[in-house]
């Protein structure tokens, strides 16, 4: 069976690095291309164009909210769904006031990437020196580029709350122990909403969990998904 990974915001592959060869062991692994449109209803139509018949579905972040919508879009074609460090809220005013901000400047030939101060606040405290991890997300926004995290950016991203029970397939929610840009009541809020689901917590970790605990993550979903029946 083949995974389909979907990365968050301003990463791409690289994100996975580290966990695909205990993914692709079974099977094939696909990557979701967010660089190029601007919506999530787009993203989705694009990754679905490209995906393989019927897959697992792993979205993380920003790429949780694509992730769902795979599913909305065509849910026969999805075996299990994988969602981690993700939630299912909309955005609030700070979000919308940032957006605002980011439509009014326009020009993004200043873009200079992502801040080290912004990319440790995205780490666990005891991950958040380490200059490895760091400039590994930092080059993955400059190869993005500026148009994309213009239109990253702007993304609007609705409530989805009500709806999750509307989501069938396999589910399971995983969460990092000390994540400060989803909290673990945003987690537990998507495993109440989605029937059936399972949960998890990677400890030792902030927000980007693939990163940060690549092995550990690997191996929380290869298990789910032996237990599924859902695995190659």
């Amino acid at each position: 069976m083949a995974i389909l990974l979907v990365p968050g915001f301003m990463l791409d592959a690289d994100l996975w690095r580290d966990m695909e060869p205990a993914l692709a062991d079974p099977g094939p692994v696909s990557h979701a291309d967010l660089s190029r449109d601007s919506t999530i209803e787009a993203m989705a139509r694009r990754a679905l164009a490209e995906a393989p018949p019927t897959f697992v579905l792993a979205g993380f972040s920003m790429g949780g909210y694509v992730a769902r919508e795979i599913v909305r879009q065509a849910p026969d074609r999805i075996t299990a769904l994988i969602l981690i460090a993700t939630s299912a809220r909309g955005d609030d005013e700070v979000q919308a006031k940032r957006r605002a901000a980011i439509a009014a400047q326009g020009d993004v030939s200043a873009f200079k990437g992502l801040s080290t101060s912004a990319v440790a606040s995205a780490l666990h405290p005891g991950n958040a020196g380490r200059m490895d991890l760091i400039t590994r997300i930092q080059a993955m926004g400059h190869r993005l580029g500026g148009e994309v995290f213009r239109r990253q950016s702007l993304l609007e991203r609705r409530d989805e709350r009500g709806e999750l029970h509307a989501i069938r397939c396999p589910t399971i929610v995983i969460a990092g122990e000390q994540d400060k840009l989803r909290s673990r009541t945003e987690a537990l809020e998507l495993h109440q909403g989605l029937v059936g689901s399972a949960f998890e917590v990677i400890e030792k970790t902030g927000h980007m969990i693939p990163l940060e605990a690549p092995k550990d993550l690997a191996g929380v979903i290869c298990r789910w998904l032996q237990q599924q029946g859902a695995s190659r």
